[in-house]
């Protein structure tokens, strides 16, 4: 059995157990307001045979200035890099976070599109492993390779089709003039109003975007709403649009990937990301830019 949206810790410790050979756990613990405190934290303790990746290290490209905070990595360059790591054909790879999948679900779209299927989200995180009372790993042999390929150097491995698909600014752009695509924001609605903003140059959003706040997606438990309360809200929020019409972002195009996955989960999956998000179009002194309540 293969999992490609969510795992639970139960479902996670037997495949451990009875396939470990055929698992590859990754931790993405992160902060934006301490990019350090991931490593410290995994190190303090994860999930046995987990690896650590960095949002700043592994999961991002190099900047422009131009092109958001966390701009994607070259494609094939990241799945060569992930191949090391142990993610081929007939592995399943679980990520997992301490942040409500905030930094997960980035790994778990990224993996995606470069072409891996067999990968899902820890529901509940590393609490939900502790909740069971399963054991944690102290040391740090999971840490990155120092030989690993940067992630912007061209790779001889055969790429594999993208399961996932991208925009770009200028597609948006286009679209402001003749909307087919309704942008979601799963930034906080102050942000997304336009205030209080604190990590990004200017606040405010792309004009014509709603908001779905990606914690929205969440229980009170921390887990996933089920699929088929996260199907009612996500119609809703989309007023029925098909996902393929629907374009996902946020600040940086982290949390964006959040509700993507709540997407796939309730069966409503094909909606694009914009990749640099309001980080890459309010760098451009020219953006369009809305602000205030819908």
């Amino acid at each position: 059995m293969s999992y490609r949206t969510l795992i639970q810790a139960a479902e996670l410790a037997h495949l451990l157990k009875d396939s470990p050979a055929r698992v590859a756990v990754f931790d993405t613990s992160f902060d934006l307001t301490d990019p350090a405190a991931g490593g410290r934290s995994y190190r303090a303790g994860h999930i046995p045979g987990a690896r650590y990746l960095s949002l700043d290290e592994h999961l991002s490209g190099s900047k422009t200035g131009r092109n958001g905070r966390h701009p994607l990595p070259d494609r094939e360059a990241f799945a060569a890099q992930m191949a090391q790591r142990g993610v081929k054909d007939g592995v399943q790879v679980v990520v997992y976070d301490r942040a409500g999948a905030m930094y997960a679900a980035r790994l778990w779209w990224m993996l995606r599109w470069a072409g891996h299927e067999d990968v899902a989200v820890l529901d509940g995180g590393l609490s939900a492993w502790q909740a069971l009372g399963l054991p944690l790993e102290t040391d740090d042999a999971g840490a990155a390779p120092s030989d690993a390929l940067p992630l912007d150097a061209a790779s001889s491995q055969p790429p594999r089709p993208a399961r996932a698909t991208t925009v770009d600014r200028d597609t948006l752009l286009r679209n402001l003039g003749h909307p087919t695509r309704l942008v979601i924001d799963a930034r906080s609605a102050d942000r997304f109003r336009g205030e209080n903003e604190t990590l990004d140059p200017i606040g405010g959003r792309i004009p014509g975007a709603r908001n779905r706040f990606f914690k929205d997606n969440l229980g009170s438990d921390g887990r996933f709403k089920p699929a088929e309360v996260l199907h009612a809200e996500w119609l809703a929020v989309t007023e029925g649009r098909a996902p393929q019409e629907l374009v996902m972002q946020c600040g940086s195009g982290v949390t964006a990937c959040h509700n993507l996955l709540a997407m796939a989960h309730a069966g409503l999956e094909g909606a694009a990301l914009y990749p640099g998000s309001w980080s890459e179009w309010s760098a451009w002194p020219d953006a369009p830019v809305a602000t205030g309540p819908v």
